[in-house]
């Protein structure tokens, strides 16, 4: 039945991003609107160093920036923020879980990501999606 299928692309990954960004409610959406969003097939081996991660399945998602709370309120920031997404780790959610689809997921990843951008840390961002299951 599946023989036939192929995995996800980067490019593939990227318009589901896109489509997940889009999906956002303002303002949500437009205070998040000057990220970049990159799609790569795992964190480099500095990046996973940096988180000091042996394994390049563990992440999938990244925000690299500074946040919007720690800008100068001058300007913007010196370089845009970045958020990336790892293909091959989100797939293997993806397999593992088998009970939400891809689209979910990215777009799961993402807005973790993009609560990063707005200076929340992982466990206000775990007690917010907590709170919204």
């Amino acid at each position: 039945m599946w023989t036939d299928q192929l995995a996800p692309s980067l490019e593939d990954f990227a318009r589901l991003a896109k489509a997940a960004f889009d999906d956002l409610p303002e303002p949500f959406k437009g205070l998040a609107g000057d990220v970049v969003i990159r799609v790569d097939d795992f964190a480099s081996e500095e990046v996973l160093a940096g988180f000091d991660m042996e394994d390049p399945f563990e992440l999938t998602g990244l925000y690299h920036g500074v946040d919007i709370g720690l800008r100068d309120s001058m300007g913007p920031a010196a370089e845009p923020s970045r958020i990336f997404l790892y293909r091959r780790p989100i797939l293997d959610e993806w397999a593992e879980r088998g009970d939400v689809g891809l689209s979910e997921i990215i777009a799961h990843v993402l807005i973790h990501e993009i609560g990063h951008h707005f200076g929340l840390d992982d466990d206000q961002i775990h007690h917010i999606e907590d709170e919204a299951d």
